[in-house]
């Protein structure tokens, strides 16, 4: 599943490309799987709508959404038929799933097998959702502050702030990390690389860490988040930006997807646990 870097990294790629368009039609494929809000909430809440920015919230593709003209510099605020408040925004969520792609395409070329949904833009190109398991999440969200997503985020919160997330936290820490209602946007893969570089074993109660553990465990998880960002993410399954090319920090990756290899750091065999549910990977040397 795509976590944050991948999320970051395919919402900064559409921003590029369709802020400040014009969404002229929308096309849904009727597969209820795929929709958290009814097809024609979707349908008329985009239709007519101005893309004002693409961005990511934890592990959700936000497209905020206004009504001003297209050359307009200053986002009036989203109005529809069921809200009409002043200053009332709209966002259009897109959760990837496990296989789910966001791609900007040329019109004239052919729909990819597994498209969803199709927003087509006013300069003829489209946004497409394709998503070959149906794990994916498409909804629209209209109200007054806009969606903040579950829990904090990682990449830019305080140490302090960090740190007091797991005081008192009987919960082991990876799977803390894993819990999208205190930190959003973490995944397995970061959690892992996070913990690996920070030193500190996965089955350790959150709670119990020091508050030099936690300073060294935000200071690696903030490094590793930013360096897979700028690597385009990790692409260990279907993941692909929205030009449909693969991230490359798989290649950095020191424990997620090596149980059974050696540490690259100290040479010890890497072990698999499972915490949380959740397959685990860690250095019996290098994490304490």
């Amino acid at each position: 599943m795509p976590e944050l870097p991948e999320v970051e990294t395919v919402a900064n790629g559409v921003d590029a490309r369709v802020r400040g368009q014009r969404i002229t039609a929308v096309w849904t494929s009727g597969k209820p799987q795929t929709f958290k809000s009814p097809e024609s909430e979707i349908v008329e809440t985009l239709t007519g709508a101005r893309i004002e920015g693409v961005r990511r919230v934890g592990k959700s593709i936000v497209m905020d959404l206004g009504r001003g003209s297209r050359n307009s510099k200053k986002q009036i605020p989203f109005e529809d038929d069921r809200k009409k408040d002043k200053g009332t925004t709209a966002q259009f969520l897109v959760h990837l799933g496990m296989t789910g792609r966001l791609l900007v395409s040329q019109a004239d070329v052919p729909l990819p097998l597994h498209t969803h949904a199709v927003l087509s833009l006013g300069d003829g190109r489209e946004v497409r959702f394709v998503d070959p398991r149906r794990f994916g999440r498409l909804s629209v969200v209209t109200s007054d502050s806009g969606y903040e997503g579950p829990g904090a985020e990682p990449t830019t919160i305080s140490v302090e702030e960090f740190s007091k997330l797991f005081k008192g936290r009987k919960l082991a820490i990876k799977a803390a990390l894993l819990n999208q209602s205190i930190l959003h946007g973490v995944g397995n893969i970061y959690a892992d690389e996070s913990l690996f570089r920070a030193g500190i074993r996965p089955r350790k109660q959150a709670g119990k860490l020091t508050r030099a553990e936690l300073s060294k465990l935000h200071g690696a998880l903030q490094q590793v988040l930013a360096h897979a960002i700028k690597l385009g993410g990790s692409s260990v399954s279907d993941y692909v930006d929205a030009d449909g090319i693969r991230g490359f920090f798989q290649l950095e990756h020191k424990v997620y997807g090596r149980a059974g290899d050696v540490c690259l750091d100290c040479g010890s065999g890497l072990k698999k646990i499972v915490v949380g549910g959740r397959t685990t990977v860690y250095c019996t040397q290098c994490q304490h």
